[in-house]
């Protein structure tokens, strides 16, 4: 395979040149009109971060591919799949009020924001992974896949599991539904705490598998046996009292997404855009952002997620870790075993690569780039 372009540009202007026209600059050199757009749903597949969060990507950044698209004759949305775990995120009305909290509405942006799966996390489609190993089919989020042509828009930032979230992270675990988060989570199956079940019963009526029951003490209890691991009981607990029991194994999550992301982005127009800025050493999903572990490095774009996973995460290699931040924290301290590697660094138990290798054995994209720089 030949090695694909992925095209960057800093964050330096000029004065009377903003970031957002220098985004779309880059999205021109790097062959977005190349994609077809006339009067196509364009879904904007992106992360709206959780309610106390702020290092997610800001609205403008959004806007300004959206008018581009606009311009070029498509029809853009805003869409993310709901979250697996509790939080302001796990159904639709919830995720559409915390989007419009965080700055990110018609005004703002220019587009409406559509949650893909539905109100509950529900609404999916079966869908084939070409050359799957771990999963021979994927369970996406429905609206993603209506869509004619797909824009991956990712705040690249470390994370607590996966090392980094980039355009992979974003398509793959993003764009599964419920039930496609728990599949890449090792069919976990979710558990009640009974310090908060309530007994509302409310579980119970939304599960399709009736796999919920309750106790003397009138407390929800699931039959891991009958359990799909749909995931409706999680959206439907008000009192946050369900939740996924994640599996560790660290290595088959990585090729779980890189598996989803080949089911979403096969024979489907796609062009996958990453923004290395505010990088938090955890994912957006956090109701919190610590400090940024290395300095805003810049903007890139391809039409290979593979390839631009893996140029972002050499280019955060390269720079020089923030001292007051969790990396810093870490190689400043005398005893720290250092791994040369700042995603290890400032998470030890994390996984990175899989993600990478994986992606290239089953056809999604390929590891080895020409970086292309736009001034």
């Amino acid at each position: 395979m030949e090695k694909a372009k992925v095209f960057f540009t800093d964050f330096r202007t000029q004065i009377g040149v903003s970031q957002c026209a220098k985004l779309q600059k880059l999205c021109r050199a790097a062959g977005i009109a190349n994609i077809d757009f006339k009067d196509k749903f364009v879904a904007i597949k992106m992360h709206f971060g959780e309610l106390g969060n702020c290092a997610y990507l800001r609205p403008n950044y959004v806007k300004a591919v959206a008018d581009l698209i606009k311009e070029l004759g498509g029809v853009p949305f805003l869409t993310d799949c709901n979250t697996l775990y509790p939080g302001s995120r796990k159904n639709a009305v919830d995720h559409l009020t915390c989007a419009e909290i965080n700055g990110f509405n018609t005004v703002t942006t220019g587009c409406h924001v559509i949650i893909a799966d539905g109100l509950r996390g529900t609404d999916d489609v079966e869908v084939p992974v070409v050359n799957g190993e771990f999963c021979k089919t994927a369970l996406i989020g429905r609206t993603l896949m209506d869509a004619d042509v797909i824009i991956s828009l990712s705040h690249f930032k470390g994370h607590e599991m996966t090392g980094f979230g980039g355009a992979i992270k974003n398509i793959g675990m993003g764009g599964g539904s419920r039930a496609g988060k728990m599949q890449q989570h090792n069919d976990g199956k979710p558990v009640v705490d009974p310090e908060l079940c309530r007994g509302c019963h409310r579980c119970a009526k939304e599960c399709g598998s009736d796999a919920i029951s309750y106790g003397a003490d009138n407390k929800a209890v699931i039959d891991n046996e009958k359990c799909k691991g749909c995931g409706r009981c999680i959206g439907a607990c008000p009192f946050d009292a369900i939740s996924p029991m994640y599996d560790t194994a660290l290595e088959s999550l990585c090729c779980k997404m890189a598996e989803y992301t080949q089911a979403i982005c096969h024979n489907k127009p796609c062009f996958h855009i990453s923004l290395i800025m505010d990088v938090s050493p955890n994912c957006d999903c956090h109701g919190e952002n610590d400090a940024p572990i290395l300095p805003n490095i810049g903007m890139a774009a391809s039409f290979d997620p593979v390839a631009l996973d893996q140029a972002c995460a050499d280019l955060c290699l390269k720079a020089t870790p923030v001292r007051n931040s969790q990396l810093g924290d870490n190689l400043a301290d005398p005893n720290w075993k250092h791994h040369h590697d700042h995603f290890f660094d400032s998470n030890p138990n994390i996984r990175w690569k899989e993600t990478l290798s994986h992606g290239e054995k089953i056809g999604l994209g390929t590891r080895e780039y020409e970086l292309k720089v736009i001034k």
